[in-house]
């Protein structure tokens, strides 16, 4: 009798080495997004961005005015303006990419359907994760650098070294982006995504944005240092004042960090829903 079955195993394309993580087409998934955004309301895509140029013409502007000056590392001192408006760019490029990297990637992940149709292509989950951080970063990206344009304008840059809080905030936008597709992926319920308001708000009021670390316990002081975005606002505000010194590195460290952890845990979760 004819051996009409080949000994061979089959092969699932998407099972097995790295080929079945990675294709090497991010693109793709930001193109999609690109051509989806066209139809998308451009109001509600700004109306994130003016919520920080708002607490600092609030804030800095109008009661900055009755604080004076603020100190910062480094021994010297800058108006409460320029104290506080780094740290609402780092909250810019957070707010640009945590919006892409939740609330779409919710839709995208249990009402769309996009991602089976994506995992039935060549593209992996790392292609498929990659792809849509990368989306999350342009909206960082596009906040950040019209925060940045408000902030030159009002004479907030301090120094040379501030051109470098472009790329600090799309650090930061990347951190976010990363972690919160993971933390997202587990999300099942419009309730479930409220969560992560009630994280980001503390975060944005505790997190040295509108005063110093130095005016709370030691204790509370640890748990602040936790918050990402504590980070940020450090790394950023030390470019922006010229107070920048090799022990703002481990601030990159963290973000580092957060990025390969949000990149793995996202990249296991589409493999463990879509394919295994």
């Amino acid at each position: 009798m004819t051996q009409l079955v080949s000994d061979r195993p089959q092969v699932h394309p998407h099972r097995g080495g790295v080929r079945a993580l990675w294709a090497g087409n991010p693109g793709a998934v930001v193109q999609r997004g690109l051509i989806a955004a066209r139809s998308s309301s451009w109001v509600v895509i700004l109306s994130g961005f003016f919520e920080p140029v708002f607490y600092l013409a609030s804030m800095g502007l109008g009661l900055g005015t009755f604080i004076g000056t603020v100190q910062v590392p480094g021994g010297g001192s800058v108006s409460y303006a320029a104290y506080i408006a780094p740290a609402l760019l780092a909250v810019s490029a957070m707010n640009g990419a945590i919006y892409d990297s939740t609330w779409n990637v919710f839709f995208k992940l249990n009402y769309g359907k996009l991602y089976e149709g994506m995992l039935a292509t060549s593209l992996g989950p790392l292609d498929v994760a990659f792809g849509e951080i990368l989306y999350a970063l342009l909206r960082g990206l596009l906040y950040a650098c019209g925060f940045m344009i408000i902030m030159q304008a009002f004479g907030l840059n301090l120094a040379p070294t501030a051109i470098l809080a472009i790329p600090g905030a799309l650090l930061v936008a990347f951190g976010f982006a990363s972690l919160g597709m993971a933390v997202t992926s587990y999300m099942k319920t419009f309730q479930h995504m409220d969560w992560i308001n009630l994280v980001l708000l503390p975060m944005f009021l505790f997190s040295a944005t509108l005063y110093p670390i130095s005016i709370y316990p030691q204790w509370i002081q640890g748990v602040v240092m936790a918050f990402p975005l504590w980070h940020g606002v450090e790394l950023i505000r030390a470019l922006t004042t010229g107070a920048f010194s090799g022990a703002m590195l481990w601030h990159i460290v963290y973000y580092v960090v957060m990025i390969v952890v949000g990149l793995v845990f996202t990249t296991k979760r589409l493999r463990a829903l879509f394919l295994d």
